[in-house]
């Protein structure tokens, strides 16, 4: 038997990273832990409701002499995806909070975002397609998704 635990991707700065997940598309923390000795947090958010999906945001703290890990990210990585009940409130509430769309949602049914550190994240409308509305028809894809 197999389980789903969590989807983990490393973070460079936790309260950007945090008003990406949880501010911005709505995510709750569901669990936070020091790990003073090793020198990282972990933070494990979920949609609302559903607990049981979770991803892990990993924050490996600054050497002391306050050097910090870089990461490059690539398409390798595909994406996380959630689905959700109004996908242009949803888009609506990641602009209002400074988050670009780079695949807008056109035909009412999918959008692309990234995090702060690249990585992208998939919104799917629940059930059937939204009737296509501006200013989401109108708007061009941005970067890449």
């Amino acid at each position: 038997m197999l389980t789903y635990l969590h989807t983990m991707v490393r973070v460079t700065d936790i309260e950007k990273s945090l008003a990406f997940y949880r501010d911005a598309l709505g995510l709750e923390v569901v669990r936070r832990t020091d790990h003073e000795q090793g020198r990282f947090t972990l933070l494990y958010l979920s949609a609302p409701g559903d607990a049981k999906a979770q991803i892990e945001l990993t924050y490996n703290w600054p050497a002391p002499d306050g050097t910090a890990e870089t990461y490059t990210g690539g398409r390798n990585f595909g994406h996380v995806a959630y689905a959700v009940d109004d996908i242009y409130a949803v888009c609506q509430r990641l602009v209002d909070h400074g988050v670009t769309i780079s695949r807008p949602p056109r035909d009412g049914r999918m959008a692309f975002v990234r995090s702060p550190d690249g990585i992208s994240v998939e919104l799917l409308q629940a059930g059937p397609a939204r009737a296509p509305a501006e200013p989401w028809v109108s708007m061009p894809n941005v970067g890449t998704w």
